[in-house]
């Protein structure tokens, strides 16, 4: 049976035991040998003795970054770091290491991006860099947790249709036979549908395709996202749901992980409801007074937001955005320039968007005019509205945006485990 690193703690001194796990280092002393082994949990240290070993010689010159599989005596007397080490009685190389390493794993020595997702294998076994990814799945769980508890349904939309979600031309287009498809940019379309259906409350977690051209620290083509939509609420009920999840989420995670988190310097604080507030045209106000000279209908500059965010600390939501800013489906206040709907940033930067929907056919159908739609494109969506539609709301949530914001990360890629963006399409 393997033994976790993790768990050798909890072993009794003379305990036998087996691990599996990378090579780190090596150091070696005539007839005797130390090796640092690694696997997910930790590290422990081997000592591996010529005279107890009938394969001494087979290992000795071993590369850093094999793979082996030790059995041993665990010594809790040891006057290594740990304070503890195995007596290898057996070691077995797995998988023999090339040499020189592309990236190195334990090396203090930076890399740029490129080269560490040229070799993203190599990069992720940095203890500091799969935390992210253990944290990401925690919060994930988290979510998914809070969801399930407010009995939401959990769905699956598809990835290849036949029309823009939100209109424009940030499109991936496919070939699907003998016509073009698209990649989806959100299930919004699919999740209103379900909401004709009955099914009341509704989330995803799944795939988001967009075509834009920036490539920013906080762009990607595709991405995380976590999508809600519930029947007989607006948007200030989608806004609690919101901030319920993620702070449910969050001090959960934190409760769980806090201190291994801090071992590797990522400092996540828990977070608490409701979040504040300010209306689209009160932080233009706000922007102004600080000398950004800006209109009505235009959009939120990264230096608009940094600006912004000067007056908040951590998360908080922007209301009332311009009905030409937002998609067709958005519903109007009862000022019709101004829409129901809402952005939650996170610090500077944008990580939810959401809004009550128009529920009324006659509204829609007119609103795809305004918005200079093409009304067949969206036949299977607009059906849905003519037989019953309950007043509904939702958002969609960037999963990577979320967790690089609250890790304080500087790119966004390094909580997406295989980026694509503008330039990359591998690994």
């Amino acid at each position: 049976m393997r033994t976790y690193i993790a768990d050798i703690k909890k072993m009794d001194d003379g305990d036998e035991l087996t691990v599996k796990g990378w090579v780190q280092e090596t150091r070696k002393i005539k007839n005797l040998m130390f090796i640092i082994v690694r696997d997910n949990t930790g590290i422990i240290q081997v000592t591996a003795k010529k005279d107890k070993l009938s394969n001494y010689d087979q290992f000795y010159d071993i590369t850093r970054e094999s793979v082996i599989s030790v059995h041993g005596t665990l010594n809790k007397k040891s006057v290594s770091k740990a304070g503890m080490e195995i007596l290898g009685t057996e070691i077995e190389i797995l998988s023999l290491s090339d040499t020189p390493l592309p990236l190195g794993v334990i090396d203090r020595v930076s890399a740029d991006f490129d080269t560490r997702f040229n070799n993203r294998f190599l990069d992720l076994r940095k203890p500091e860099h799969l935390i992210i990814f253990q944290f990401e799945s925690q919060l994930l769980y988290g979510i998914r947790e809070y969801m399930n508890r407010e009995n939401f349904i959990e769905v699956h939309t598809p990835k290849i249709v036949g029309a823009a979600t939100e209109g424009g031309a940030d499109l991936f287009r496919v070939e699907y036979f003998e016509r073009d498809a698209f990649l989806n940019q959100s299930p919004q379309l699919y999740k209103e549908i379900l909401i004709s259906s009955g099914f009341d409350k509704v989330f995803e977690v799944g795939p988001a395709f967009r075509a834009e051209k920036e490539n920013t620290v906080r762009h990607l083509n595709e991405f995380t996202s976590i999508d809600m939509e519930a029947a007989f609420i607006d948007d200030r009920k989608a806004m609690e749901y919101l901030e319920n999840a993620i702070s449910y989420a969050v001090n959960r995670t934190v409760d769980f992980m806090g201190l291994k988190l801090q071992e590797y310097g990522y400092n996540v604080e828990k977070i608490y409801p409701p979040f504040p507030k300010i209306t689209y045209e009160k932080a233009l106000e706000e922007l102004n007074k600080k000398g950004l000279k800006l209109n009505f209908g235009d959009d939120l500059s990264p230096e608009a937001n940094k600006a912004l965010a000067e007056n908040f600390e951590g998360f908080y939501f922007i209301t009332g955005w311009p009905s030409d800013m937002r998609p067709f489906y958005t519903h109007p206040d009862t000022d019709p320039k101004i829409t129901k709907s809402f952005d939650l940033q996170l610090n500077d930067i944008e990580v939810t968007s959401g809004a009550q929907r128009m529920h009324n056919y006659k509204m829609l159908d007119e609103n795809f005019i305004k918005k200079g739609l093409n009304k067949q494109n969206f036949e299977f969506y607009e059906k849905a509205f003519k037989y019953g539609m309950p007043p509904h709301a939702g958002w969609g949530l960037g999963l990577e945006r979320l967790v690089m914001n609250l890790l304080k990360l500087n790119n966004v890629r390094e909580s997406t485990l295989f980026p694509r963006d503008r330039t990359r399409l591998s690994p």
